[in-house]
């Protein structure tokens, strides 16, 4: 539930700008992937989609979700290096 919950302000902060499936909102989507359940990816998703429009990303934001797109893997998401692969740690 921790992650969800993760992965939904994660999702919210990354999904703003984008209205075509930009570098941010496919990061978003393939984090509500690693959700465990269908029921869970799936409230992830639409919290994401909810979302949009709310957040203004910079050029900046979208740099890092295009990096983060790339090192991002479901199968390491519990770890530290992990979540930091996939932008959801500091």
């Amino acid at each position: 539930m921790r992650r969800l919950a993760a992965t939904a302000v994660l999702s919210t902060a990354l999904l703003g700008l984008f209205g075509c499936k930009g570098p941010c909102r496919e990061l978003s989507e393939k984090l509500c992937d690693c959700s465990i359940s269908s029921v869970a990816r799936e409230q992830c998703v639409q919290i994401a989609a909810n979302s949009e429009g709310r957040v203004t990303l910079t050029a900046e934001d979208e740099a890092l979700c295009e990096q983060k797109l790339e090192t991002c893997d479901c199968r390491q998401i519990e770890t530290d290096e992990g979540k930091a692969a996939c932008g959801l740690s500091r």
